[in-house]
């Protein structure tokens, strides 16, 4: 019996026996065969820091700025879908969880949770993720409900034109033929889980997407979700398209899915606040390298132009350190939230933040740093 969570992955174990089969392996899978998942992982775990001593190291201090936000930390929480069917009402407790943190909470448009439901909860301003879908009237609308409630930061992904296949999804009945068994198998692990019935379930509902609910005329679920992605979101797009986007949006703009380094400088182009540098977490393209891996090639090519961030396979705030030493601001956190939520709640969330806060200064102690703005590429190491 696990007395205590001492690390991310132990949040991912208890989410894996709280919640239904379908949703574990929802967060949990990637596409395809899983390479490039995997290898978001394994790529931080070949990066090694130069251990360094006698520093003075008494006064270590984390505070930073991230896409024009102030952060008590370089980590935000990065947009994930469907949250609030980890935990009862979930975007809402983890914005409540990273405010409490000091760091920016990003919502998914895909969130069940609606832009503002969860702006009611918080007093800090939250960003919003963003595809583009073809209805750009409904988009307009959007972005003016966002700016009505002080949403100030926009962040485009732009890695999901298409959505790609997950086995996982499919072999859990969530995604493929909705036939009875589907249905029957989800109904089961339902039944199996009934902490999770309860609360999220029961206590949790409305179970629609408060974001899209405007765009979707034959219902908000989670069943019409995936039919209406596939006819929505708009494969089309060009970087011209950002100028209609900036004609309707005057916030921050930030450009998530960048991993090449000419991508990188056509998205400067444009001008955004920030790129993050993003193989949606090993869940589009498989077979593409690992984020840690693009990093120092999207920072060159980007050359102080704007702001690079990066996720996609953060485990810890080693990572965290790692990351900011091959040129990264900060670091979006993904799965690892997620995970949190589905296991204890915005609880969860807010003991994983404070776990990573110990960890990052911990890193920056042990390779001579003081100042997180400051950390850079003496501290990663050349040796193997």
């Amino acid at each position: 019996m696990m007395v205590a969570p001492a690390c991310a992955d132990d949040y991912r174990l208890l989410a894996k026996a709280r919640l239904p089969r379908f949703l574990f392996e929802y967060i949990d899978g990637g596409a395809y065969d899983e390479e490039t998942m995997r290898a978001n992982v394994a790529g931080f775990q070949a990066v090694r820091l130069r251990q360094r001593v006698m520093c003075d190291v008494s006064q270590v201090t984390l505070a930073t700025s991230l896409f024009g936000m102030e952060a008590s930390m370089p980590v935000a929480l990065a947009p994930v879908g469907l949250a609030g069917l980890y935990a009862r009402r979930g975007e809402v407790q983890a914005a409540r969880a990273a405010e409490a943190a000091g760091v920016p909470f990003v919502l998914s448009s895909s969130a069940c949770c609606g832009i503002e439901e969860v702006a009611r909860n918080v007093r800090r301003p939250v960003c919003l993720q963003l595809y583009m879908i073809r209805d750009r009237g409904f988009m307009v609308d959007l972005l003016d409900r966002a700016a009505a409630l002080g949403v100030d930061t926009l962040m485009l992904t732009v890695d999901l034109i298409i959505h790609s296949p997950r086995r996982r999804d499919v072999r859990t009945g969530l995604t493929g033929p909705q036939d009875m068994r589907a249905r029957v198998n989800r109904f089961w692990e339902i039944i199996r889980h009934p902490g999770w019935a309860w609360d999220v379930g029961m206590r949790g509902r409305p179970h629609t997407l408060g974001n899209f609910a405007p765009a979707m005329p034959d219902g908000a679920g989670l069943s019409h979700f995936t039919a209406w992605v596939a006819r929505n979101f708009d494969p089309s797009i060009t970087w011209q398209d950002i100028d209609w986007l900036r004609a309707h949006w005057r916030g921050r703009l930030v450009i998530k899915g960048i991993m090449e380094a000419e991508d990188a400088v056509a998205a400067c182009d444009i001008a955004p606040d920030a790129i993050i540098v993003s193989n949606h977490g090993g869940r589009q393209l498989d077979g593409a390298p690992s984020a840690i891996a693009a990093l120092p090639h999207v920072v060159q090519a980007v050359a102080g132009r704007a702001e690079v961030l990066m996720d996609g396979g953060v485990r810890s705030g080693t990572d965290v350190v790692r990351a900011l030493g091959l040129g990264a601001r900060g670091v979006l956190l993904g799965r690892p939230w997620a995970f949190a939520m589905a296991a204890r709640g915005g609880a969860g969330v807010a003991a994983l933040l404070e776990m990573l806060r110990h960890e990052i200064a911990v890193a920056m102690a042990l390779t001579g740093q003081t100042d997180v703005t400051r950390v850079d590429a003496s501290v990663i190491s050349r040796h193997s």
